[in-house]
């Protein structure tokens, strides 16, 4: 497949919209609001900071649309009758975002069992079936009762309604990573025998449910996307072959675009982790080849929509870039991890003035042998793969101050600056 688009070329979603060129900074978790879970200046500032860099578009970290069930206590969240301050934060976010043309769409999650302990000691989730790691960071959920699934389905709604009142161009939806809609489309973490489990058609209700009511409740133009797992990597998990049915079903749904990603806590791929082999190389053989680590999914995905696709996750050369939305099926280009070592990123790929993105993920370990990222022990490995999270985080908040990232901090003093500020954020929350 050659369809002779470049980076630089924009792109037309289904819904009307045209997003000035194919380079996305994909989503990453802020961590930057207080106790309120309200958007703040350092949030303004940080998305003010991205939209100088160039990228067509700009999804924000996760915004919850319930504040028992966080992701982490910084997070963003929508929930209930918004007070006017809380408006006009969202929209000077909003406003800073896209002040030199950019689109910002809204990623809206409930983190469902992936909720931790400090956040909620017993989450709610679709199944009574707990995380299988975390040493004691994650408490055993509740199975959500009929009435409570349609408060959270209205939840989101309402989050996406306020979306586009304060400005944004767009939502996403997030169905990837074991949140809880991924939760519900997995088999392993869905176990009910009602008309939310069992088939795939009940599994992908919920996600549906979301989909159908937000588009009949924001305006013609406004971007309506989902973020979706390729597959879960776990023996009996969400599939490759489930995944692409509920993308055709999301398709018929009306979605503008589908970005494509993988794993959860349990198995993160998404980071390019593997929990389950750790003596393994990280990078499957299709990534040393082809970069991007979801990019084999694409045409299996191709065959059943004509929707948009997004991937993201280990570009780091602009030649394999451009070879996605010339020849592999791709519209767009997330890019996570580089837009935080280099904002103006996407500015400097469509100039020509930059051909290799920097990454540091090699050198972000705390330990080597024994205590490095492929230890036999598993807490150990997870520190490792915390530190690198950390090590990013710490520069996020170095840019949502107004300051340029410190490339020689270390993984381990990042990790401890990152879980302390994790405790005092958590225990900030008001509930």
């Amino acid at each position: 497949m050659v369809n002779n688009v470049s980076l630089s070329d924009s792109l037309k979603l289904p819904c009307g919209a045209i997003l000035a060129n194919r380079i996305c900074k994909a989503a990453l978790t802020e961590g930057l609001a207080e106790g309120d879970n309200l958007a703040n200046d350092r949030f303004i500032t940080l998305y003010g900071r991205w939209g100088e860099g160039g990228a067509g578009l700009l999804i924000t970290g996760n915004v919850l649309v319930d504040r028992h069930h966080l992701e982490r206590g910084g997070n963003l969240a929508i929930e209930g009758k918004q007070s006017n301050k809380a408006l006009s934060a969202l929209a000077n976010m909003a406003k800073a975002a896209k002040a030199h043309g950019s689109a910002i769409w809204m990623q809206l999650n409930h983190a469902g069992r992936q909720t931790q302990k400090m956040i909620n000691k017993k989450p709610k989730a679709p199944s009574d079936i707990g995380l299988k790691m975390g040493n004691g960071r994650f408490g055993k959920p509740t199975p959500l009762s009929e009435a409570e699934i349609e408060t959270i389905i209205d939840g989101f709604v309402h989050a996406a309604i306020i979306a586009e009142q304060t400005g944004f161009d767009g939502v996403q939806v997030h169905a990837a990573h074991g949140y809880l809609i991924s939760q519900f489309l997995s088999p392993l973490s869905n176990q009910r025998t009602d008309q939310w489990g069992g088939s795939l058609e009940n599994r992908a209700r919920f996600l549906l449910e979301i989909i159908g009511r937000i588009r009949k409740n924001v305006s013609p133009g406004f971007a309506v996307s989902v973020k979706l797992n390729s597959a879960d990597f776990q023996n009996g998990g969400f599939s490759q072959d489930e995944s692409a049915k509920v993308a055709k079903w999301l398709q018929e749904a009306g979605v503008d675009l589908i970005e494509i990603s993988g794993g959860n806590y349990e198995q993160p791929r998404m980071i390019d982790f593997n929990r389950k082999d750790p003596l393994a190389a990280n990078k499957r053989e299709s990534t040393l080849k082809r970069e991007a680590y979801f990019l084999d999914f694409v045409p299996k995905l191709r065959a059943s929509i004509e929707l948009p696709v997004m991937v993201t996750g280990g570009f780091r050369t602009v030649e394999a870039m451009r070879s996605a939305v010339a020849s592999d099926g791709v519209d767009m280009i997330g890019l996570g991890r580089p837009m935080i070592i280099n904002p103006d990123a996407a500015k400097q790929i469509l100039s020509g003035q930059l051909e290799q993105l920097q990454s540091r993920d090699e050198d972000l370990v705390i330990g080597t042998g024994l205590l490095g990222p492929k230890s036999p022990i598993s807490f150990l490995r997870d520190l490792n793969a915390w530190g690198a999270l950390g090590w990013y985080y710490e520069h996020i908040y170095t840019l949502a101050d107004g300051k340029q990232p410190d490339l020689d901090l270390s993984p381990f003093r990042a990790l401890l600056a990152y879980d302390s500020t994790e405790g005092k954020t958590a225990k900030a929350v008001i509930r």
